[in-house]
């Protein structure tokens, strides 16, 4: 089930917000009077998505979503607000919100918006996760090629040669080829 934080200085507001998300069957984790709270309690229960009022004491609904997205604390934050101000559109933009609802709010917007929040946030994760597999691929990728020009200059090997040869301790070792071409690079030159 979907985890989400309510955020909003007005009580009655995370209430009624609350019972809508409740009844179309998500699970409010919590929620938040303020922007300090809010990103505490985004720290501590990882929601999937954060539902936040722009315009709140001590820290307001902006600067809170910023803080939440640089931790990678949600996948999405729909910013709530009494107003259509182009200028809190921009910056809400501008961090990569993935939703902006208007007060006051009603189950026929709210839940998909929610909807479509939840599955951007879930395609960002997936991206995410795929750019991580690549990265670390091509990282492993040139320490082989380090690992092999190591064994060239050294045993005066054919790149052929040396990447058998990485490949083979490798398998007589039973160790990942990437194991094997870490600790090669270290060797020193003679």
């Amino acid at each position: 089930m979907k985890k989400i934080l309510v955020v909003d200085d007005e009580p009655i507001i995370r209430l009624d917000i609350r019972d809508m998300l409740e009844q179309s069957g998500y699970n409010v984790v919590a929620e938040a009077g303020d922007g300090f709270e809010a990103i505490q309690l985004a720290q501590k229960h990882h929601p999937d998505i954060v539902i936040m009022d722009i315009k709140m004491p001590l820290l307001d609904g902006l600067t809170a979503s910023k803080r939440i997205m640089a931790e990678d604390l949600t996948s999405g934050i729909i910013l709530l607000t009494a107003y259509s101000d182009t200028k809190f559109i921009e910056k809400a933009k501008e961090f990569g919100a993935s939703g902006y609802l208007i007060k006051p709010l009603n189950e026929g917007a709210l839940i998909p918006m929610v909807e479509l929040s939840l599955a951007k946030g879930e395609e960002f994760k997936q991206m995410s996760q795929e750019i991580k597999k690549l990265n670390k691929k091509l990282s492993e990728r040139k320490t082989i090629e380090k690992a092999k020009g190591k064994l060239m200059d050294l045993e005066n090997l054919t790149e052929e040669e040396a990447y058998q040869k990485i490949r083979t301790i490798s398998m007589e070792k039973r160790v990942p080829m990437i194991d094997i071409a870490e600790t090669l690079v270290l060797i020193d030159e003679r």
